[in-house]
């Protein structure tokens, strides 16, 4: 097995499970990555996620690092996946979604700051914040899927 810091510094395509959190309201949840993280310290990020392990599908990756970094068990969907050539090195980030009450405990280690967005505010801070690499893209990307839900199945099968 190898590590996603190791396939990063090789350029090794891995895979990234993330989820994109909505609340009752249709809000989305919007982060802070903490200072000390060796990625990305101090931008917004729309997805939670992480790499997924061997054996391990996008909805367990997502579902777990979202346990890890915000305190949440939640039932997570997949909805689509893409290679993201963004950021360090390229990668397959399946993107699911989630609908959450409310965000138990971050894990300051990871998360600084969290907060709940419209989608106009969201289309703000986009322009505004300084985000990841990816968090444009997963937003542009899940829009339409959401309008067109059949949009991502012929990239269901290639989990």
């Amino acid at each position: 097995m190898v590590s996603r810091r190791e396939a990063v510094r090789e350029g090794w395509l891995h895979r990234v499970g993330v989820v994109v959190c909505r609340d009752g309201q249709g809000r989305f949840l919007v982060h802070r990555r903490a200072e000390q993280l060796s990625r990305y310290p101090g931008h917004y990020e729309l997805g939670v996620g992480g790499a997924a392990g061997v054996g391990e599908s996008y909805e367990q990756a997502a579902a777990r690092e979202l346990g890890e970094e915000m305190g949440v068990r939640a039932s997570v969907s997949f909805r689509f996946r893409f290679l993201n050539r963004a950021g360090l090195s390229p990668h397959w980030l399946g993107v699911c979604d989630a609908v959450l009450e409310e965000v138990a405990a971050r894990d300051p280690g990871e998360v600084a700051w969290y907060g709940w967005l419209t989608e106009a505010e969201l289309l703000r801070a986009l322009r505004g914040w300084t985000f990841t690499p990816d968090s444009q893209e997963i937003f542009d990307r899940y829009l339409i899927c959401r309008a067109a839900p059949d949009a991502g199945s012929s990239e269901r099968g290639l989990r």
